[in-house]
């Protein structure tokens, strides 16, 4: 166990306490988490999110070993304040992690740093440690753990007896992604054993869990069951066993078949095979959904995928004791038989805007018949003169921990950068004023946000990343520099709630600028942006493409796609025409932008950066509201 770590707070949000859990979810979901890992790194406070709530009823409310302790919002720290929880912080310190898969990620983390022996804590995050990694903005599957299935069930427990009959649509999403084909990053080898194991008609025996284990762990009677091999390679995993020798050896007539022909692999676990902490996120929220569900006699034969995985999930060695220290009581249930075909269609009808967008992304033509279009309507790409082309700050006289160049990268990458952050520091510049609050969004290892915070001292500068060693570098140069005007988060972007007065993001990239852009609209806040990677737009949950109603009227969503695809292609070495089309696309792509901040009433400029030479994206919005 290593000692001397600095004390962390964990600060957690309170509404109420219903049955065996306490809401929001979110909260029992990092509470579990902490019980599963035996961790008791964090300093743990509840946040009461209405009236003020007794002591007593908090303790009790909680089981086994953790101490918590109430703490109203406004006796936060004032980096949390600008967070949604849960939140954890190093007492006294600048650096916030927000949001529940950042904080999550972070306990599993600090646990096993503190203790090395506990792998399977660190196994929690998955292959190449990414699970529920990617925002919730982007990937639909951590939305669906993270946001939607706690929201979903939140919902459930609140509703009227007549509005919870049926079976919120996130659930039948997550029942269906359960029948999904797996796939791991040596499915090949094991479809292979796979393969093998049904031309033998051989059974692999599922590892020695004791007799009640191994009869949870029978294959289920109906279509999406796993096999006893994905059985046997996921516990053989979480029992740190070696998989049997006979299911390792491959007959040449197996070597020979095509991968395509291969059986495929049913889910074990929610991501797949293995356990992470994606079952952990989702163990609270189905338990609470099936107690109530049951309470309620409501027949599960509609979700037979979620009822196996609910029962293997408690089958995996410390989840019973973990839930026994939470007060959460796991319940038995019986296996299920498949529902009717027909009685399945019926009950798991789920809204298109839960639906992934299948739009075919493969667009055939060039951007001239779009282009055309527009231009046919009076629209083309519009640049603003740049109103200080020449303003440069005087980077000989800047400490070293300022200047990009401190980061790796070679001496010409660092001029470039040097001269798009003076395009992005003088527009903030005749922004600012002093008392303001600068965000520099998708910061990165702060690049804009140090220059700001160093520049600015009257300005505080909020540096908010949801990549954890950029912004460690980032704040290790700030230390350097000795800066008390920066603040640190580490989160998703719809995870900072906090008041600013403008907002700052250098080549955020693909949606990501629409996100920062959306932002500043709701603070009313100023903003100038450069965006980045146009061929990374796609329709998603919150964001729908074209964006403003004049390019609505006229374009299509497959046609807005092909100018964004091309707006990409501006790299140095292509011919000079071609990164021409691509310049005027991302100048269509950005008006499109500008167009719907200007709905809102907002002042908007597209202007060019210079020199142009600084980036193949060149582009920068400056919006006043």
């Amino acid at each position: 166990m290593k000692d001397n770590v600095a004390e962390e707070h964990l600060y957690l949000a309170f509404s109420h306490q219903y049955r065996d859990s306490i809401f929001p979810l979110h909260t029992s979901i990092s509470l579990f988490l902490l019980s599963y890992c035996d961790c008791k790194l964090f300093k743990v406070f509840l946040v009461p999110t209405g009236e003020d709530v007794g002591d007593q009823c908090v303790t009790k409310s909680l089981a086994g070993d953790l101490e918590v302790h109430l703490i109203s919002r406004c006796q936060l720290p004032v980096v949390v304040q600008s967070c949604s929880l849960p939140a954890v912080v190093v007492k006294d310190d600048n650096f916030c992690r927000a949001g529940l898969s950042v904080v999550l990620r972070h306990i599993i983390q600090k646990t096993f740093e503190a203790d090395p022996s506990k792998k399977e804590v660190l196994e929690l995050l998955g292959f190449k440690k990414t699970c529920l990694k990617a925002c919730a903005e982007v990937s639909q599957w951590t939305r669906l753990c993270e946001i939607s299935i706690p929201l979903a069930v939140e919902r459930f427990l609140t509703a009227s007896p007549e509005h919870c009959q049926a079976i919120p649509p996130d659930i039948l999403l997550l029942e269906r992604k359960l029948g999904e084909p797996v796939r791991v990053h040596n499915d090949d080898k094991i479809r292979r054993q796979k393969l093998q194991q049904q031309k033998a008609g051989a059974k692999a025996a599922v590892p020695v869990l004791g007799e009640e284990a191994t009869e949870e762990l029978k294959p289920e009677a109906h279509e999406h069951s796993p096999s006893s091999l994905e059985l046997s390679v996921a516990f053989s995993k979480l029992l740190a066993q070696e998989a049997p020798d006979a299911i390792n050896r491959e007959a040449p007539h197996i070597r020979r078949t095509k991968t395509s022909d291969l059986p495929l692999l049913d889910h074990v676990f929610a991501e797949g095979l293995y356990f992470t902490v994606a079952d952990l996120v989702l163990l609270p929220c189905i338990h609470q959904f099936l107690v109530s569900s049951k309470k309620q006699g409501k027949n599960l034969v509609n979700l037979p995928l979620i009822s196996s995985w609910y029962r293997r999930v408690q089958e995996v060695p410390g989840v019973k004791k973990a839930a026994g220290k939470c007060n959460m009581e796991l319940l038995q249930l019986p296996e299920l038989a498949s529902a009717p075909e027909e009685q399945l269609q019926d009950s798991a009808s789920v809204p298109d805007e839960l639906e992934e967008d299948h739009e075919d992304s493969h667009f055939i033509g060039g951007p001239r018949p779009t282009m055309t279009k527009l231009m046919e309507n009076g629209i083309e790409a519009k640049f603003s003169p740049h109103p200080c082309p020449s303003w440069t700050l005087d980077w000989t006289s800047l400490p070293s921990a300022v200047s990009p160049g401190e980061g790796k990268m070679s001496r010409d990458r660092a001029l470039r950068k040097q001269q798009q952050l003076n395009n992005l520091v003088a527009a903030v510049t005749k922004l600012a004023k002093p008392g303001d609050v600068i965000v520099d969004f998708c910061s990165g290892g702060g690049h804009v946000g140090i220059v700001l915070a160093y520049t600015m001292p009257s300005c505080q500068v909020v540096l908010i990343e949801n990549k954890e060693l950029s912004l460690i570098r980032a704040k290790d140069r700030s230390d350097e520099l000795g800066l008390n005007n920066i603040w640190f988060i580490q989160a998703n972007l719809d995870y900072f709630n906090g008041t600013f007065n403008i907002g700052v993001a250098l080549h955020a990239c693909g949606v990501a600028t629409d996100m920062v852009i959306e932002h500043c609209l709701r603070a009313r806040a100023a903003f100038v942006i450069s965006p980045c990677c146009y061929g990374f737009i796609q329709n998603t949950v919150k964001f729908k493409y074209p964006r403003s109603h004049q390019f609505k009227e006229i374009l299509s969503y497959k046609e807005h796609m092909i100018l964004c695809r091309f707006a990409d292609q501006t790299a140095v070495q292509l011919p000079p025409e071609r990164r021409q089309i691509g310049k005027q696309c991302m100048g269509l792509v950005d008006l499109d932008r500008a167009w719907a901040a200007e709905e809102h009433n907002y002042s908007v400029q597209v202007i060019s950066m210079e020199p142009e030479s600084c980036s193949p994206k060149n582009n920068m919005f400056v919006g006043i509201p």
